[in-house]
């Protein structure tokens, strides 16, 4: 067999089918990756989202038998809203990041893949592999890097020279031996401008990220928010772009070339104030075909108050201090009582006070404390 004529079949098949960009990397252990891995156990800095056992993330071997090469695709994304709609005084809106924005990408990516299994199979029917998007076992940006897709960024994003790092990775684990690609020349050089533009300071250093302080992980957290990134949110209702705007590499790249992730901007943008009282089943209905809709509705909501916050929305007391009374979940109590006291006012204060009559659970009574001391400081301070 003829592997490299077998490559070149795959690469021009793969442009057919929707991938943007395809590389081929070996199979040998990710040995500089397990290093940063141990040390960001070590650190504390995993989302706890990621596969625990280190061994499968970076050793191919362990997850496919004769594990020969690695099949890296990219698949780029919009960066622009083709039809924008504006956030406005009582009208206020929250954002979802790019990477949610269409149909979920784990499933767009896994057609991909699918069909070039499909493929390869035809070709050899022997063949066995192994694909996978993004809740694999191997790290998506260490297998793109390695198959020359884009270069590691200092944001901790595989950077495309073609389309930035606005791109969907996937792999596939092969038991064929094809060529591999060369690894691309990293091009950040002494650029910073996404470790100074994170909100949080989760960018340690280039190439070195603390999730646990990270605004994309946070969104997608069940718990109380810590207090001290919570006016960091923003309006940001899922993940986080900051690091990926400011990239000088990001400049100018849009692409559309995907159909399925054009995004609706009055889900992707959508009004806060009705995101408070969505069901279930409403809440699967408008967002559960986005990739950010994989933690349910209550980070959602959560982060839906903390946006409402963020605007100092009056029109929204009287949703907030509802929630404080009638909610069952503490998350959204409490989140809604801090809420209420960077809005602030006298209707807030009643809300509050009404609330340490029936309030039960002790993080929320905390939260409600807390609330009546920033009106207060705030009153305080403007006499």
């Amino acid at each position: 067999m003829d592997y490299q004529k077998l490559k070149d079949e795959i690469i021009e098949y793969s442009k057919t089918i929707g991938i943007d960009k395809i590389g081929f990397a070996s199979t040998s252990t990710f040995d500089e990756l397990k290093n940063r891995l141990l040390r960001q156990q070590e650190l504390g800095y995993q989302s706890g989202f990621e596969e625990p056992d280190i061994e499968k993330r970076v050793n191919p071997a362990l997850l496919l038998d004769e594990a020969r090469s690695i099949i890296a695709i990219a698949l780029a994304y919009p960066s622009k809203m083709r039809i924008r709609v504006e956030s406005k005084k009582g009208e206020r809106r929250g954002i979802f990041s790019r990477a949610s924005w269409g149909i979920d990408y784990h499933v767009i990516l896994r057609d991909r893949l699918l069909k070039l299994e499909q493929f390869i199979q035809s070709k050899i029917p022997e063949a066995r592999v192994k694909s996978m998007v993004d809740t694999g076992e191997l790290s998506d940006r260490a297998v793109a890097e390695r198959a020359g897709i884009g270069w590691s960024g200092k944001n901790c994003a595989i950077i495309t020279p073609e389309f930035g790092s606005y791109v969907y990775l996937g792999e596939m684990i092969t038991n064929l031996p094809f060529p591999a690609d060369e690894p691309m020349e990293d091009r950040c050089g002494s650029c910073t401008k996404c470790l100074e533009a994170c909100p949080t300071g989760a960018l340690v250093q280039g190439g070195q990220i603390n999730a646990q302080k990270c605004i994309s992980f946070l969104t997608q957290t069940k718990d109380l928010i810590p207090v001290e990134y919570r006016d960091k949110i923003g309006n940001r209702l899922y993940g986080c772009d900051s690091c990926q705007t400011a990239c000088p590499e990001n400049k100018g790249k849009d692409f559309h070339f995907h159909e399925e992730m054009e995004p609706n901007p009055e889900e992707i943008k959508p009004l806060l104030k009705p995101v408070l009282a969505l069901s279930n089943r409403e809440f699967k209905t408008k967002f559960g075909y986005l990739a950010g809709a994989w933690r349910g509705k209550k980070p959602i909501q959560r982060n839906a108050i903390i946006a409402l916050a963020h605007f100092k929305d009056e029109s929204a007391l009287e949703d907030l201090i509802n929630l404080l009374k009638e909610d069952t979940r503490s998350v959204i109590r409490g989140t809604s009582a801090w809420a209420i006291g960077k809005i602030g006012g006298q209707r807030a204060k009643e809300g509050l006070e009404q609330a340490t009559e029936f309030e039960q659970d002790p993080n929320v009574q905390q939260e409600i404390q807390h609330a009546l001391e920033m009106i207060l400081k705030n009153k305080t301070s403007k006499s």
